[in-house]
């Protein structure tokens, strides 16, 4: 008979443990966990102090330390109107809109790369941007809408009516819900919408140059007023893609694995593509279309965590919301007084990432592992 330390017998039907099976376990799992949550932590870290940055740095001519004083209580600050103005009404919602925007890129783009086994998909695959920018120029032509918050409404509605439709097309065939139908589907959308949105553009000068300001994408003028409706919506959408976190763990194996520990591929996909729709839509509505955002912060995210499929998403979330904000406060202060739209400089910064991402070797590699 088997006797256990401290002379304790071992329960009916219990096997013996194997003799230093335990701490090589432990020390495999420390292994696996450990990097995704220092890095996590770092980043949270990071993302705080760029959010108190936020807050002292401007475009304009107002110093650091009479923001900081302001922050601190200072009396002759808090006293200043001028000061109020600039952090409370100016670089507060900005700040806001840039962790919202940032999270909700890095996680949506995230999402699409696993979904679709692509390490270079990005948020414009659903036809979400060109859905937005023909709802801002419908609502501008034909509704008269002459406010941000207006923009902001039709924009969301525009890029959730194209995802829908992109989601009815891949849902239906004898292929419903494969990537290579997902794709196809929204790159059709977002070309015809395209099309239709130049055609209403010809004719109406107004309503280009209001148009032509959204869709550079950038922080500038948001208030306080146009975040907090978006803020539900990318509640729901991080709560949908964090419960897809182990079928999307399966489906990185191969439709046939996926299929055999229980899951549906494409059920999966078009509860993914939801979840995208809620984020890259209010992040769209909220800023414009952002470029190269959603495709670079999953792939610093893979490069901490590997195929472990619930650090990508926090991760990606996180790096997203640290770009976003260090492209905020670099276009304040690169051509003063004067703003650089957030969308210019990560078009600078993202473009020859990509190419390098590109003729990297593990390229295949994170893709394999999405």
């Amino acid at each position: 008979m088997l006797v256990a330390q401290e002379g304790r017998v071992p329960e009916s039907g219990s096997e013996p443990p194997i003799p230093g099976s335990a701490k090589p376990r432990t020390a495999l799992r420390t292994r696996l966990h450990r990097p995704t949550l220092w890095a996590a932590a770092a980043l949270v870290v990071v993302l705080l102090a760029l959010c108190v940055l936020s807050l002292l740095i401007g475009s304009g001519s107002n110093p650091m330390a009479r923001a900081w004083g302001f922050l601190t209580g200072d009396p002759a600050a808090r006293a200043d109107a001028q000061m109020r103005l600039a952090v409370l009404d100016v670089r507060m919602p900005r700040t806001l809109a840039g962790l919202l925007v940032g999270i909700a890129l890095g996680v949506s783009g995230c999402l699409l790369q696993a979904v679709t086994r692509n390490p270079l998909a990005e948020t414009g695959l659903l036809g979400v941007n060109s859905g937005a920018a023909l709802g801002v120029v419908i609502g501008l032509t034909y509704f008269g809408v002459n406010s941000a918050y207006g923009v902001l409404v039709w924009a969301l509605a525009g890029g959730m009516a194209a995802s829908a439709v992109v989601l009815m097309l891949a849902a239906s065939g004898r292929s419903a819900g494969s990537p290579l139908r997902l794709v196809l589907a929204g790159s059709a959308l977002g070309a015809t919408f395209h099309g239709a949105t130049s055609y209403v553009l010809l004719g109406t000068q107004s309503t280009f140059d209001t148009y032509r300001y959204w869709t550079i994408g950038s922080l500038a003028g948001i208030e306080t007023k146009d975040t907090y409706p978006l803020v539900p919506l990318i509640a729901v959408g991080l709560g949908i893609a964090f419960c897809c976190v182990r079928p999307l763990a399966a489906l990185g194996l191969g439709d046939d694995s996926a299929r055999s520990l229980g899951h549906h591929p494409g059920r999966v996909r078009l509860t993914v593509a939801v979840a995208v729709t809620l984020l890259a839509g209010s992040a769209v509505a909220l800023a414009g279309p952002i470029a190269f955002l959603g495709l670079l912060a999953p792939y610093a995210a893979r490069a901490v965590t590997g195929p472990r499929m619930a650090g990508q998403l926090v991760l990606s979330g996180l790096f997203g919301a640290v770009v976003m904000i260090v492209a905020d406060l670099l276009a304040r202060v690169v051509i003063r007084p004067w703003e650089t739209p957030v969308s210019v400089l990560l078009a600078f910064i993202g473009g020859p990432l990509l190419i390098w991402i590109a003729r990297s070797q593990r390229m295949s590699t994170a893709g394999a592992s999405a």
